[in-house]
């Protein structure tokens, strides 16, 4: 049975599914609670944001070196592993009167150990959800994420402010181990990935992995839009208020985008159409912008954001379709580095655009650019596919 409610009957994921948002809650604590820290000890607007820049920049990296430890060793172990080192960190940061080097390195250090933990969670998930459930379970963590990050910074302040730093950063620690815990017990442990290899047809799927980074790299273009939320709203007329509105259309849409990806799982998952699709009209309400009142554009966005997270949950799913379990977590890892990253440059790409051509512009060009790269990536991928089919056995 698909479905949230068929993904919930499955005990492992019920667990990987808490263990993820315990992490991800503990982690917009700590990020409250590190900033107030920082500038709380030297004023400094810059150094504060260097330390919230520490909680993301590093994953980069950690991505691109550290997801083949997701394909080498047991990935329960692997996310068992970097769950308590991150609370062992985290605890470490708990620490009265540390110095800022050191607590800069410990950030750096805690947010490098999310990558093999992402990697190996990713690959882990379609042994737990075999077929469509897969992609339910996918549109489950969506909408989980986006309310826990939001829940998280909403309860980071309020446990400063009532109990200190301290007490969060201890409170975030927690969450890493209470997580490690919750694997340990409802997650039985299988063998690494590398021990049993198997041939078959998706070990010739190399050439469209360059097809998968582009869909993956694109959602930058599709985030723009939050990056420019406040002077979009300014330009609009809709007022401070509206900033708000608008910046929770793209959440909104992927609460919806998320349910409507698990109400139609299916498989076959692989072919490009699934996939490019919804890829490619995800930027078109963003042309829309420059012609449309200002509240008009919170549907465009939300639109927008719903078909954005169609797309990403099936271009996981086909993933797990295309690319053989012995190599599953480096690419899982590599492709959530690819999100991750893509976005941070195309904010900051578009917001320099909107300053020579308005943020409105700015994001109809962002728009464009993404129904672009959807419809090359869907041509690489349909192309490789076609000369698999007519290659000679």
């Amino acid at each position: 049975m698909a479905g949230f409610g068929g993904a919930l009957r499955v005990r492992e994921f019920r667990a990987l599914w808490l263990a993820e948002a315990l992490s991800v809650g503990g982690d917009q604590v700590a990020r409250v609670a590190l900033s107030l820290v920082v500038f709380a000890r030297t004023s400094s607007a810059a150094l504060t944001a260097l330390t919230y820049a520490l909680t993301f920049v590093p994953a980069v990296l950690g991505g691109v070196l550290l997801s083949g430890l997701a394909d080498r060793y047991p990935r329960r172990a692997v996310v068992v592993t970097t769950d308590v080192v991150r609370g062992l960190l985290a605890a470490a940061m708990a620490v009265p009167g540390l110095p800022l080097w050191l607590l800069w390195a410990l950030i750096g250090v805690l947010t490098l150990a999310a990558a093999p933990f992402k990697a190996a969670q990713l690959a882990l998930l379609p042994d737990v959800l075999p077929g469509p459930l897969f992609q339910a379970g996918m549109g489950l963590r969506q909408i989980t994420t986006q309310a826990v990050q939001v829940a998280g910074f909403g309860l980071g302040g309020v446990l400063v402010t009532a109990t200190g730093p301290t007490v969060a950063l201890l409170a975030n620690a927690a969450t890493f181990l209470g997580s490690a815990a919750v694997v340990v017990l409802f997650v039985r442990p299988r063998p690494a990935a590398r021990s049993t290899r198997t041939a078959g047809p998706a070990a010739k799927a190399g050439p469209v992995l360059i097809a998968v980074y582009a869909f993956a790299a694109m959602i930058g273009f599709l985030v723009v839009p939050e990056g420019l939320a406040a002077p979009f709203a300014s330009l609009a007329g809709v007022g401070s208020a509206g900033v708000g509105v608008l910046m929770a259309a793209d959440p909104v849409g992927s609460v919806v985008g998320g349910w409507w990806a698990a109400r139609t799982a299916a498989r076959p998952r692989t072919a490009p159409r699934s996939v490019a699709v919804p890829a490619a009209l995800a930027g078109l309400p963003l042309l829309l912008c420059p012609v449309l009142p200002g509240w008009w554009a919170v549907g465009c966005w939300a639109v927008s954001g719903g078909l954005s997270t169609v797309y990403l949950i099936r271009l996981q799913a086909a993933v797990v379709d295309l690319i053989p379990d012995e190599r599953r977590g480096t690419v899982m890892g590599r492709l959530s580095t690819c999100l991750y990253s893509s976005q941070g440059v195309a904010i900051v790409g578009a917001g320099l655009l909107a300053e020579q051509i308005g943020p409105a512009v700015a994001i109809a060009v962002s728009g464009a650019l993404a129904t672009l790269t959807a419809v090359s990536a869907a041509a690489v991928w349909r192309a490789t596919a076609r000369q698999e089919v007519l290659a000679p056995a």
